[in-house]
């Protein structure tokens, strides 16, 4: 006989022994054999950091005595201790309580829901039911009934890589520039008059092109010349005109950027010029902003036709406006547009990380956020983001990436810090926003965490990344699983295994994670192969996971996900 048996006989022995007084309860020791109880799930889970049953239990017919009462406690035992659940409570018919009924004649059934706080050392444990019979102030224990084993603990595996956001730069090494004049003429000339290069305009150019010329970080990359003819006259004579123009303009700023020393002017395709004969479209702009009588008129000459000889006949018709024109807006057409176009070459990387160190003062504020990023050294970073943070105090960017690096160096304090003083300069910013929430999950707040998560909507994919975290800790995995949408991580594998999708929570999974992660996307899917009872997918992959991380060694001993194979040789000698 086993000893588990004859222990159980002794103790119900001694329980006939005690109760031979009362003879009710003696009866109910007798055949608490035949009472049945059931828990699910059959090997306990944890979830949500708990572990909740569901225990199920069926007593016989003239089993209760009507005047008895029964107390039934699910203990979690393990190594370390023991974990109690709520107690169910039940009566017979004669007791007047406000408990479950169990029937004296014909039996009954209970069924009850219980919760504790998960811990680790639970990992190896068993369920037993503690139950003790009490009636007319006489009670004795009942042989406690082992009804399941735990707990599987593999949604504890998730891992708390919640997704700060860094701010971009927006810095530019290579600007470009362009500073215009015109070159008006007299009707049915083409030559460059004194007068016109001593107009505001020309004199700004001559300026601009000087002052460029002698900046080492300044290119000049072309010239575009635009030379017009007022829409009257000949369309043979205002291209021959148009033509002149643009020689005339480009041989008048050649001569200026040669004697400035401007280098690259010889260069093919340095000028780009273009000579536009009969300028309507020049002309319709100066109507539409002109207050000239009969000024629909014309505009309206403009839309009906398109030869330009009818155009010219039909406006010419509106004598007294035709005067106008000649005064105020053809003479505007003849001229030559000069554009002059530079790049600013910004400093070289060598030369910005430099002066971040030494003087980052000198900087701009993109210079100062794009040297931070050409450093890897996380310490070095979080010095340039001060600076910028302490210079450029309107920008919320700066204090933003200080929280960030803060984060790096799990410095909560520092990092809920820096991200206020962003708030404070840009309160409704959805990056801040979702950085606060990362804070307040990685302090466990996680009630905090989905409000700011919630405003932060719009601040990229790490938001809704973030969101499924803290459904996968609530063991809301469907939610978790649509909130990941395609995205591939450790967590994301985990949810697919935890919403029992055992053909795709791993496979192709683990090309998607960096070394320090894939030994525990192999651990997953060695947990696949447990599940499915493919044990050379169980071996192979515990034995890669293992290798990756000998720390999951530790793991698999206590994991219940293996327990079919804690006695298996091959199993032993991966993990042992």
């Amino acid at each position: 006989m086993k000893k588990s048996n004859i222990n159980y006989l002794v103790t119900v022995l001694l329980s006939v022994v005690i109760l031979s007084s009362c003879g009710g309860l003696s009866k109910m020791v007798k055949m608490a054999p035949e009472v049945r109880y059931s828990v699910s799930p059959e090997i306990l889970e944890m979830h949500a950091d708990s572990v909740e049953i569901t225990l199920n239990g069926s007593f016989p017919a003239k089993y209760f005595n009507k005047n008895a009462e029964l107390t039934v406690t699910p203990v979690l035992k393990y190594d370390k201790g023991e974990v109690l659940f709520a107690s169910k409570q039940l009566q017979g018919d004669a007791v007047q309580a406000n408990n479950t009924v169990i029937s004296s004649v014909s039996g009954g059934s209970f069924s009850h829901t219980a919760k504790i706080a998960y811990t680790d050392d639970m990992r190896i444990s068993n369920l037993e039911l503690k139950i003790v019979a009490s009636m007319k102030g006489q009670s004795v224990d009942i042989p406690s009934v082992k009804v399941a084993d735990g707990v599987l603990a593999t949604a504890g595996l998730a891992e708390n890589d919640a997704k700060s956001i860094m701010a971009a730069d927006k810095f530019v090494r290579i600007t470009t520039k362009t500073e215009g004049a015109d070159i008006h003429y007299i009707i049915n000339r083409a030559e460059v008059r004194n007068s016109e290069l001593r107009s505001d305009d020309i004199k700004a150019l001559k300026t601009f092109i000087e002052e460029a010329s002698k900046q080492e970080n300044y290119e000049f990359t072309g010239v575009e010349i635009s030379a017009y003819a007022s829409p009257d006259g000949t369309e043979e004579l205002n291209t021959k005109l148009a033509d002149k123009r643009s020689v005339s303009a480009e041989k008048y700023l050649g001569k200026t950027l040669k004697k400035l020393k401007v280098e690259g002017t010889k260069e093919e395709g340095f000028y780009t010029t273009k000579a536009t004969p009969e300028d309507w479209e020049g002309f319709k702009k100066l109507m539409e902003a002109s207050d000239i009588q009969d000024k629909e008129i014309i505009l309206r000459v403009l839309q009906m036709n398109s030869d330009p000889v009818v155009r010219e006949k039909e406006i010419k018709n509106l004598a007294a406006a035709y005067e106008v024109l000649k005064v105020d807006i053809l003479p505007q057409l003849r001229r030559s547009m000069l554009n002059v176009n530079i790049n600013i070459v910004g400093y070289s990387d060598s030369l910005l990380t430099v002066f971040a160190k030494e003087n980052p003062d000198t900087l701009t504020k993109e210079e100062l956020l794009y040297a931070a990023t050409l450093t890897s050294d996380a310490d070095e970073k979080l010095a340039i983001y001060k600076v910028a943070a302490k210079n450029f105090t309107d920008d919320w960017r700066g204090p933003n990436n200080v929280g960030y690096l803060y984060i790096l160096k799990n410095n909560l304090t520092e990092a809920e810090n820096a991200f206020n003083e962003a708030k404070k300069i840009n309160e409704s910013n959805t990056t801040v926003l979702n950085n606060l929430g990362v804070v307040a999950y990685l302090n466990n707040d996680f009630e905090k965490a989905k409000e700011y998560y919630n405003s932060a909507a719009g601040a990229g994919r790490e938001v809704g990344y973030n969101q499924a975290i803290i459904s996968l800790r609530e063991a809301d995995y469907e939610g978790a699983a649509t909130l990941f949408g395609s995205d591939c991580s450790f967590n994301v594998a985990l949810v697919k295994l935890l919403n029992n999708n055992n053909t795709d929570a791993c496979l192709g999974k683990i090309k998607c994670s960096d070394d320090p992660e894939a030994g525990k996307m192999y651990y997953l899917k060695a947990i696949v192969g447990a599940r499915t009872q493919n044990s050379d997918l169980l071996y192979n992959s515990l034995r890669t996971a293992v290798e990756k991380d000998p720390s999951l060694a530790g793991l698999a001993i206590t994991d219940m996900e293996f327990a079919k194979y804690f006695e298996d040789g091959t199993f032993k000698s991966i993990v042992e």
